[in-house]
């Protein structure tokens, strides 16, 4: 069984797949010893750790070259989160997308908020890209790679519930393997879209949404944490640094884990 197949696997078991976010090979390394099953790069974790702010500022090859390194050192599956494709027309987020398949990666999420100007990709206009996506994936030797296809209604629209299943449904028809909807939040919504929605369901943590098992028991199939890891390891950091410097004492670098 290749990585793509047991990532696809991942999604269809009992159990529901909780993802690690990564965003560089440490991290990577931490969450395979710990016990995931898969990793997903965060973006914003990617972008942070090398000076930016998310939302394609980094350059694509140092998010390819990232990717590779994690990729090579893991044995779990690697999905690539490619945010809306680091590209303005079609042919540059396809090209793209089969860039980040030949380097061994499972699957990539790839959102519908457009990057030039606020707002989302037309549904039609994404599901015509998802399209597009599957059939050069399948002609490169990439078949069943799975594509997330991550929908941006909850972070833009005051009402976004039906869109996001309207959205939701388009992009499965057009290709998607699974779908990931950021900011969906209440149990009663959540389950409107696993009941209406017939492929697996992305959500993320957030404050208030951290119950794995609950999240298994609504019907999803992925429950994934973003960048919320990074960020409280880069908090961690800085508070670390800034009590050396104050208290001009090392000692705490060996203090054992009061847990």
């Amino acid at each position: 069984m290749n990585q793509i197949q047991k990532f696809i696997a991942l999604h269809q078991s009992d159990e529901i797949l909780f993802l690690g976010n990564a965003w560089d090979l440490l991290s990577a390394v931490a969450l395979e010893k710990a016990g995931f099953k898969a990793i997903g790069t965060t973006s914003w974790g990617i972008a942070q750790s090398l000076g930016y702010t998310d939302g394609e500022k980094v350059d694509f090859a140092d998010q390819l070259r990232i990717i590779k390194t994690i990729v090579k050192h893991v044995s779990i599956p690697v999905s690539a989160d490619i945010e809306s494709g680091y590209g303005i027309d079609a042919r540059t987020i396809i090209e793209n997308v089969l860039r980040t398949a030949e380097l061994g990666v499972a699957g990539i999420n790839i959102e519908d908020s457009l990057k030039t100007q606020t707002g989302l990709r037309e549904i039609g206009e994404h599901g015509k890209l998802l399209a597009a996506i599957r059939t050069a994936l399948d002609n490169h030797g990439f078949e069943h790679f799975y594509i997330n296809a991550r929908i941006d209604t909850y972070l833009q629209k005051e009402d976004p519930l039906q869109e996001t299943i309207d959205r939701a449904k388009a992009y499965v028809e057009s290709g998607a393997s699974g779908v990931f909807v950021p900011g969906l939040k209440e149990e009663k919504e959540i389950a409107v879209v696993v009941s209406q929605v017939s492929a697996p369901l992305n959500v993320m943590s957030l404050p208030g949404l951290t119950d794995v098992k609950k999240m298994q028991e609504l019907g999803v199939k992925r429950f994934s944490f973003g960048n919320a890891f990074s960020d409280k390891v880069a908090a961690a950091l800085t508070e670390t640094a800034a009590k050396l410097f104050a208290g001009k004492d090392t000692s705490l670098l060996y203090e054992a884990d009061r847990g």
